[in-house]
């Protein structure tokens, strides 16, 4: 989702002395009530938010979600002009999530088996407090939701206890840094689990746009994602937004690749990409 150092930069799992304190709550004066990432898929180069760990998606297969066929991996032709953005309701982005699955399996090219748990996933993530999903479309698409259509997506939600993800990382923050800055970044946050957008519709400044779009307005003071742990064109455009590591080679119950949990104070540093950019 990097690096001047963000405010209140909390030291590296595993490496050294946390860091400071968690950021203060900046001013929001002036900015709009919002419509308006998660990090580069090695493999694939596509643009990823803080996505959701695959062991969430394991243990909800194990909790018995049914294994669901995988959306067809299709690309798109080029759209003239930037993509618009339309905030889904919570019935609007159900409505739609298998077309929003078609985006994530183009985006990550994930393993068959992982689809029927992410889908799941992002059900459950939809009845958390604070839900908010922003879609971009092609220029011109007809109004009215569901889209039938969608080149990329966002979605959060206000963190809280009892959240999978948000009590995995209370626990090894707490036991990296401390009860307090713990507390500081994660009491009253906004969770970005999902930011993705098509491999033939990236560059376009539609990443920047969607962070900016979903963290508008909140009410929270920070905002959360994890990523891979690794260096990536999405990941230094999380740091230019303002996030920094608060832990670093981090490995999710059971097993997978290596994290690295961000965080940043609300609003995000910097000003949406114009249309084009």
């Amino acid at each position: 989702m990097r690096r001047r150092a963000g405010p209140g930069q909390a030291g590296r799992a595993g490496a050294g002395r946390p860091g400071r304190h968690p950021p203060a709550r900046r001013q929001q004066a002036g900015q709009a009530a919002g419509t308006q990432l998660r990090t580069v898929s090695p493999a694939s180069g596509s643009p990823v938010s803080g996505r959701t760990p695959l062991t969430e998606e394991k243990a909800a297969l194990s909790a018995g979600a049914a294994p669901r066929a995988r959306p067809a991996a299709t690309t798109l032709a080029p759209v003239p002009g930037p993509a618009e953005l339309r905030e889904l309701s919570r019935p609007d982005f159900l409505a739609s999530l298998e077309t929003l699955l078609a985006v994530y399996t183009a985006a990550m090219q994930p393993d068959h088996a992982q689809l029927g748990g992410r889908l799941s996933i992002m059900e459950r993530h939809a009845g958390y407090p604070g839900f908010r999903a922003i879609v971009a479309v092609p220029p011109g698409a007809p109004a009215g939701p569901p889209p039938a259509v969608v080149l990329a997506f966002a979605y959060g939600f206000r963190g809280a206890r009892g959240q999978w993800w948000h009590d995995v990382v209370a626990t090894a923050l707490t036991a990296s840094a401390g009860t307090g800055t713990a507390s500081g970044w994660l009491a009253d946050s906004m969770e970005i689990a999902e930011v993705h957008v098509r491999p033939e519709h990236q560059h376009q400044g539609t990443g920047r746009r969607l962070m900016h779009a979903l963290t508008t307005g909140r009410g929270e003071r920070t905002a959360l994602l994890s990523t891979q742990d690794s260096n990536s064109p999405a990941r230094s455009l999380y740091r230019s937004l303002g996030f920094s590591d608060l832990l670093r080679g981090f490995s999710f119950p059971g097993g997978g690749p290596p994290y690295a949990v961000m965080g940043a104070a609300l609003p995000l540093r910097g000003r949406p990409a114009p249309p084009g950019a």
